[in-house]
């Protein structure tokens, strides 16, 4: 089990470490879109980056805020 900070750490590591080792007719379409979007800054919803991070792995998002009254 791998931990990040965020949904867009995990993308960038998925970006780097899964997605290069795709087949090339599995890397056709949309994770190549999704692969140039977040490369090239181009713009990929939060979303978006969990439904494919979702079709590799399970994906657990916890949000955590604390509050300590003064």
């Amino acid at each position: 089990m791998k931990k990040f900070a965020s949904v867009t750490e995990a993308f960038e590591w998925w970006s780097k470490s899964i997605y290069p080792n795709l087949a090339p007719d599995i890397k056709k379409g949309k994770y190549t879109s999704a692969w140039k979007d977040f490369t090239y800054q181009q713009g990929i919803s939060e979303k978006r980056m969990k439904e494919i991070l979702s079709e590799f792995g399970d994906v657990d998002v916890k949000t955590v805020v604390t509050f300590t009254p003064k």
